[in-house]
């Protein structure tokens, strides 16, 4: 049964939504901004309909669209229908442009209704689609990287074959960038809790102040400015998987919950008192050393060992680069789904430049590189002259020195090779303006141009 709430003191606006929606619905009605705020705290509706004289009532020194946001929060999701008289369409479309699904004008017809409600559905609905297509794609794209020619890896992946179906906590360990999410991910769809939720938290990227209520939730007013209870990732993972990344970097107190989590499988809300039971598997992973940490004490002893119960270590790109080919097969398949353009191999020049290069920033790094390559590059594969020269330049220098080959022939292939490199890091930078790129490389706009057609370079291209 949905649930709808109406904020307005218009009587013939509140009997219009009731008879749209009929007897199968449950429909609320608040005069007052004092009312209305006591129900929202209370329970979740799908639908609200709000005066916009109530709904700047909530914030008196704030604007419209100010007001509309500051009022969704909490209860996002609930889709807000704006009421008024025709009069104040533009502060109403405000509105809307500021979170509100749509508006209804005085005086309220029980057909708009449902034909605004029927509307909101339906892109409700194509929201949920969406979002369930982009997370079978991505889902889609996990077997893929479950490949290696390393033995490393390959010993990687008999691991977590063998621990996936079990509850035991895990510590993936290895250097930033090297897939450790992908495999917490492939972890859980390996297990029995494939069909519960998968949440991931990226511990370091949350200030220390907020870590512990986003973990484990809070109570209402346990501190300035939580009007409302909030549930922590603990609770909304359920009986999933809870993905807790740079777990190195979480305070002493957080610790001690975590610790409590994995010891006895309760927890608590901060400033709560009842016991909650913890049920979801915890993944952690690190590119920090636990070890010499607890030894240090920067980490607890005790929690250490309860999340290093079985850790898996993750190889740096740079000790399996027999897989680089694999991965460059991989990302371009992934960069010709998303730019519908169709490069499917690199020169190999550029793999060979791929395999002498030492990968600090890991597969995410290769990822990077590849996307930037691909979009500047105009052939129908990955040229040498669409990475930076500091990754190609010593391997392409290398290769133009072989029998046949004249100093001049060499010379002319290094300048073509920079003269491209150069225009097209110009070009990007400056989105394709030609005047201001032919400013810069101290040239006039007539010999850029010819410059560009020359390499195949179109200024649409870095727009």
């Amino acid at each position: 049964m949905e649930s709808i709430l109406v904020i307005s003191r218009e009587r013939d606006a509140q009997q219009a939504i009731m008879s749209a929606f009929g007897p199968e619905c449950r429909v609320e009605r608040a005069s007052q901004p004092v009312r209305a705020q006591s129900l929202l705290q209370k329970k979740s509706y799908e639908f609200v309909f709000i005066d916009i004289d109530l709904l700047q009532a909530f914030f008196p020194e704030h604007s419209i669209e100010e007001a509309m946001s500051r009022f969704s929060i909490g209860h996002d999701a609930a889709k807000t229908i704006v009421l008024a008289p025709k009069s104040r369409i533009r502060q109403m479309v405000r509105a809307v442009k500021s979170g509100a699904g749509d508006y209804l004008t005085y005086p309220v017809e029980p057909e708009e209704v449902m034909l605004v409600v029927n509307n909101l559905r339906e892109s409700m609905m194509l929201t949920s689609e969406l979002a369930y297509l982009r997370e079978r794609h991505r889902r889609a794209e996990v077997p893929e990287l479950v490949h290696s020619q390393n033995p490393a890896m390959m010993r990687v992946f008999h691991d977590i074959r063998m621990v996936a179906p079990t509850r035991t906590p895990i510590l993936l360990v290895g250097e930033t960038g090297v897939g450790k999410g992908v495999l917490a991910r492939l972890i859980h769809r390996q297990s029995h809790r494939r069909g519960a939720p998968f949440i991931s938290v990226h511990c370091g990227a949350i200030p220390e102040t907020l870590i512990e209520t986003e973990l484990f939730g809070h109570e209402r007013g346990a501190f300035t400015g939580a009007g409302r209870r909030k549930p922590g990732k603990f609770e909304i993972a359920g009986k999933g998987t809870i993905f807790l990344d740079e777990i190195g970097t979480i305070s002493s107190l957080v610790q001690v919950k975590l610790l409590q989590v994995l010891q006895d499988g309760t927890f608590s809300r901060l400033g709560g008192e009842a016991e909650l039971k913890a049920e979801a598997r915890v993944i952690t992973a690190t590119n920090a050393d636990l070890k010499r940490m607890s030894q240090s004490g920067e980490f607890r002893k005790d929690l250490y060992y309860r999340l290093n119960v079985f850790p898996i270590e993750i190889p740096p790109l740079r000790r399996r680069l027999e897989d680089i080919p694999f991965f460059v097969e991989m990302f371009l398949k992934k960069l010709n789904r998303v730019y519908l353009k169709e490069i499917h191999d690199a020169h190999p020049l550029v793999i060979e430049a791929l395999m002498n290069y030492r990968w600090p920033g890991n597969i995410r790094e290769l990822e990077n590189l590849m996307e930037r390559a691909y979009i500047v590059e105009q052939s129908r594969q990955l040229t040498p002259e669409s990475f930076s020269v500091e990754l190609i330049g010593e391997q392409a220098s290398a290769a133009a020195v072989h029998p046949g080959t004249t100093l001049a022939d060499g010379r002319r292939r290094a300048v073509a090779a920079f003269e491209k490199q150069y225009l097209v890091e110009l070009l990007a930078m400056h989105k394709g303006r030609i005047n201001r790129t032919a400013a810069d490389a101290g040239i006039s706009t007539r010999q850029l141009s010819k410059l560009m057609r020359k390499y195949g370079l179109w200024k649409e291209s870095f727009k």
